[in-house]
């Protein structure tokens, strides 16, 4: 059974080592690009809270959800609108983070046992919910760290990153206009710690492996998948490897390779 406080745990650490990345930064640098095309590190900051407190809503007043997306004039850019509307000062937006994440995990402790909650195209249990918000914390706290120019030690958190893109073979192939597979695939990885994670059936032909930190890019779709280290077997893999999303929502443009096919940089 899984471990919805040990999720928490996991959540609040993931977000407090972010929030310490981000809260010495002077003014000028929350203004600093990301890769995410248009967006600066306020904005990242700020979807991270615009979405805890979607969350927060879908945990506590299903009717005010469905109410905020209803509302939104244009759909295809609710991300996008969301975060431009939690934009702050860096002061003021750092507070409205800190409470909304922490009033989203007050949310979840407390929802009912079996409980799914909506979310956009799907619905979630709390675990879930926990579980996409540490991958979304973490995937935009990357976004964050290469505005920096900091690299950010793996940590074993990743695993649950790991499991939820697993989990999204399905969606993957779906949220891209293909037909799911049927076919079941294996996934090996090595951790940050040196041991192995394995999802899926050991006797699956398709397989993917390599470090689970290239995994978790590319399933966050923060990394093309030349330029990782993981290894498909079989045409079902091959061809997740193309659209792997972790994620709900549209898949959009992902990121450019890094490297050439010479293994120079472009």
């Amino acid at each position: 059974m899984v471990d919805l406080t040990a999720l928490l745990t996991d959540l609040a650490t993931e977000s407090e080592q972010l929030d310490a990345l981000v809260a010495p930064l002077p003014p000028q640098d929350w203004q600093r690009p990301t890769p995410a095309t248009g967006w600066t590190i306020a904005h990242q900051i700020a979807h991270l809270a615009w979405t805890d407190h979607v969350a927060r809503l879908a945990a506590t007043d299903t009717e005010a959800f469905y109410a905020s997306v209803t509302a939104a004039p244009d759909p295809g850019r609710l991300v996008d609108d969301g975060a431009a509307a939690f934009l702050a000062p860096p002061a003021v937006l750092l507070t409205r983070w800190r409470e909304g994440r922490s009033a989203l995990a007050a949310a979840l402790a407390a929802a009912p046992a079996g409980e799914k909650l909506p979310w956009y195209g799907t619905r979630m249990s709390p675990a879930s919910m926990a579980t996409a918000r540490i991958m979304e914390t973490w995937a935009h706290g990357e976004d964050v760290a290469e505005a920096l120019g900091v690299t950010r030690p793996a940590t074993d958190r990743l695993r649950h990153i790991a499991y939820l893109g697993f989990r999204t073979v399905g969606h993957s192939f779906a949220a891209h206009g293909r037909a799911v597979p049927t076919a079941p695939v294996r996934v090996e990885l090595t951790a940050p710690g040196g041991e192995n994670w394995t999802f899926g059936p050991a006797d699956a032909a398709d397989r993917v492996t390599g470090p689970a930190l290239d995994f978790c890019l590319l399933v966050t779709r923060r990394r093309h998948r030349a330029d990782t280290a993981l290894v498909a077997t079989g045409p079902v893999a091959d061809g997740w490897l193309d659209v792997a999303q972790a994620f709900a929502g549209p898949p959009g443009t992902g990121r450019a390779p890094r490297t050439t096919a010479s293994g120079a940089q472009p």
